[in-house]
């Protein structure tokens, strides 16, 4: 099986992540493989509304009626780090895949969102989507399989547009 950074590679694509219930393990496993500067612009860790807002430009109209467990929060993540992170690298914007990370890691419920709750934006040349999906487990479980389960879409964007 190819690796992320060969995927990438194969087509002159770059990646930049959005993280909020992962803050960071997404980047952490990404950058664990040698090279991964070759492909890997790099994240925002968002864990705060303010900084969604602020850097990624979610709307705050958004994220004041729906909290950021939303599926409208999670493309907004996608698209703000996709656009900000092509522009401050001199890429053209279809040069680069924009995946965010939003949930409830718990152990409480936020608003009406159940522990277990995530969103993943998807922002590339292919598809501007959002994936939902609910784990289970203490926090730190939910938290891995969310890491996880972000790896595989980077994985399928790539597959999907190498076509």
């Amino acid at each position: 099986m190819s690796s992320l950074r060969e995927l990438a590679i194969k087509k002159n694509l770059k990646l930049a992540l959005a993280e909020s219930l992962t803050g960071g393990m997404v980047s952490a496993a990404i950058v664990a493989e040698a090279g991964a500067s070759d492909f890997f612009l790099g994240s925002v860790v968002s864990y705060q509304d303010s900084v969604k807002v602020g850097i990624l430009g979610v709307s705050p109209s958004t994220l004041a009626s729906q909290t950021a467990v939303d599926p409208e929060v999670a493309i907004q993540m996608a698209q703000g780090v996709r656009a900000k992170l092509a522009r401050h690298a001199l890429l053209d914007y279809d040069q680069v895949i924009g995946i965010s990370t939003t949930g409830v890691a718990g152990p409480d419920p936020v608003g009406d969102n159940p522990v277990g709750l995530v969103y993943f934006g998807v922002s590339s040349v292919r598809s501007e989507q959002v994936v939902v999906e609910t784990f289970t487990g203490n926090r730190q479980q939910i938290r891995q399989q969310a890491c996880d389960r972000a790896l595989e879409l980077i994985r399928e964007q790539l597959t999907a547009i190498l076509g």
